[in-house]
């Protein structure tokens, strides 16, 4: 009889929790089943394979990150944020190493995968913050990816220690948004001389304000 109180779900947050403390990698039934207090074979009666739970941490951790760009942009416009959003991910990836890994490379089963709707609630909070700067619809996607990637790739190397000169971090990921911060304006302006609207090239002096 599977132990009272232990379900998927169940299953699926202690696994989070033991890939951020010790490495997606050593992740195995073993482990996730002494940490619930079961025999391995009980959690088969929960999830179908350890593919399946890395599956399940995946649109756990998605939906996580989603819901934190959410509330960390809420009430903001433009720079403002592009920095909440920008902070916000970084420290996600750094509390949550292993989760996180979990997502890299994750890929929907289907079109009733829970997956899809978890990325849409990610995409749709970077979308928000790129409407602040009134880009034109053609550039949005391109902007949706440097985005993305830019900050993963900083935080992926941050996590794994690939930051080895003595310069201050937090200072190189400040250049970095006031970089993306001024790339998306001058996108916009652009969009704006384009369509003949006058506009305003802002001095770039550190991270630019609304």
């Amino acid at each position: 009889m599977p132990r009272a109180g232990l379900d998927a779900e169940v299953v699926t947050r202690a696994g989070a929790v033991v890939a951020d403390e010790i490495g997606l990698a050593n992740v195995s039934m073993n482990v996730i089943a002494e940490r619930v207090g079961v025999k391995a074979p009980s959690l088969y009666k929960h999830v179908d394979s350890l593919s399946s739970l890395i599956h399940r941490i995946a649109i756990l951790a998605t939906t996580e990150l989603g819901d934190t760009l959410r509330d960390s942009t809420q009430g903001r416009a433009g720079s403002e944020a592009l920095a909440a959003a920008a902070h916000a991910f970084r420290l996600f990836v750094n509390k949550h190493p292993g989760r996180y890994a979990a997502t890299l490379g994750a890929r929907a089963s289907g079109p009733d995968d829970p997956l899809h709707a978890a990325l849409d609630r990610s995409l749709a909070s970077f979308s928000a913050v790129l409407r602040g700067y009134q880009l034109d619809p053609s550039e949005e996607t391109h902007a949706l990816r440097m985005l993305r990637s830019s900050l993963h790739g900083f935080a992926s190397l941050e996590m794994s220690g690939g930051f080895q000169m003595g310069t201050d971090v937090d200072d190189s990921f400040a250049r970095m948004i006031a970089f993306i911060d001024h790339g998306l304006r001058a996108g916009s302006e652009s969009s704006d001389t384009r369509k003949g609207d006058p506009v305003m090239v802002r001095p770039m002096t550190g991270a630019s304000r609304d």
